[in-house]
């Protein structure tokens, strides 16, 4: 078993569709919708894109756009994360095997009954052919783990050894299960760091990114009256120790936090690790600041020639995630059918 880096050629992304009842007030669908609108055309032009929403007809009227590279399945959803409960691929002998993890509303924190059916509901209707697939008896999101597929996995222990997530389960026992599960041989547990306004208990995609010739993004703050700088201080630390399977140390790479984004009197995750790495092109969350662009700048020196292309995610971080967090990638020849 392989998890391939996020890098490494794609088949397809999905996105679960915003739609009413998910917490979107007012105006904020609408802002949302266009957000998703700018991911979906910009992941369209260069591959496929699946999208999970509860009426077809209206994400269609919704798209100002449309081509062939769409495919829209009907199935409910509690929220538009599919990051966390969306499926997750391996390679056995490369050939791709369909991983289902059970998924409980980041540690029963949100109502998640819906979320954690539609990897079901797509594997039943036939929407990935006939791809073998495995439900699994962990809980597991897929924004809290990022890998380099070349053994080396990074998590939080914050995260991944909450009781509410898998309570009968050390961080020993789990890191068997990466070893098996994801051939992951070196399983890297991030101890420090956090992003005020984060209720995922410490995603890794909010701290510390792979990419690729050994190189390592990380978060780091400079507002030192903030919540978590001195958390992230002594995460920069561990993460400039950090080792790949070979004992090489990363090529570490500070991505600055953007200007503090406010709502309702609380501070918003936003951080510039939240980016998609799609065949050709990343795309990098922007939270009109002045950091955006310098984010963006750091990470095409790393992606070159990919090109790199900035979102407007305000209306995403409204909700408490970004641009990783609404989207999951699928690695090549995993199939891809458009319902009947």
């Amino acid at each position: 078993m392989r998890l391939p880096a996020e890098w490494e050629e794609q088949s397809f992304v999905q996105l679960t569709w915003p739609c009413e009842g998910m917490g979107w007030i007012g105006k904020g669908l609408d802002e949302v919708h266009e957000c998703f609108e700018s991911i979906i055309f910009e992941i369209s032009k260069r591959q496929k894109v699946l999208i999970v929403g509860d009426n077809t007809r209206k994400i269609k009227e919704k798209l100002r756009f449309w081509n062939n590279n769409i495919y829209i399945v009907e199935i409910p959803a509690n929220d538009i994360w599919a990051r966390d409960h969306g499926i997750i691929t391996v390679l056995e002998d490369n050939k791709p095997i369909l991983l289902n993890f059970m998924f409980n509303g980041w540690g029963l924190k949100y109502v998640a009954d819906k979320d954690n059916l539609i990897n079901a509901e797509l594997l039943s209707s036939g929407t990935f052919q006939d791809t073998p697939s495995i439900n699994m008896d962990m809980v597991l999101e897929g924004g809290s783990i990022d890998v380099d597929g070349k053994g080396s996995l990074l998590t939080t222990k914050k995260c991944l050894l909450t009781p509410n997530r898998n309570p009968y389960l050390t961080q020993e026992r789990i890191t068997q299960k990466f070893v098996s599960y994801f051939g992951t041989t070196n399983v890297i547990w991030i101890e420090n760091g956090f992003v005020e306004g984060d209720d995922t208990d410490g995603h890794i995609d909010n701290l510390v990114r792979f990419g690729p010739r050994n190189f390592l993004f990380y978060t780091k703050s400079e507002e030192k009256r903030s919540e978590h700088h001195k958390s992230l201080q002594r995460m920069e630390e561990e993460v400039k120790e950090l080792k790949n399977m070979e004992k090489e140390y990363f090529r570490t790479i500070a991505l600055p936090m953007p200007d503090k984004i406010m709502h309702e009197g609380k501070r918003l995750p936003a951080t510039y690790t939240n980016f998609l790495i799609l065949n050709d092109a990343v795309l990098v969350p922007f939270y009109s600041s002045e950091k955006d662009i310098i984010a963006a700048e750091k990470i095409q020196r790393v992606f070159n020639p990919r090109k790199v292309i900035g979102i407007n995610c305000l209306p995403l971080i409204q909700q408490g995630g970004s641009l990783h967090c609404a989207t999951m990638q699928f690695p090549v020849d995993v199939p891809l059918v458009a319902p009947q």
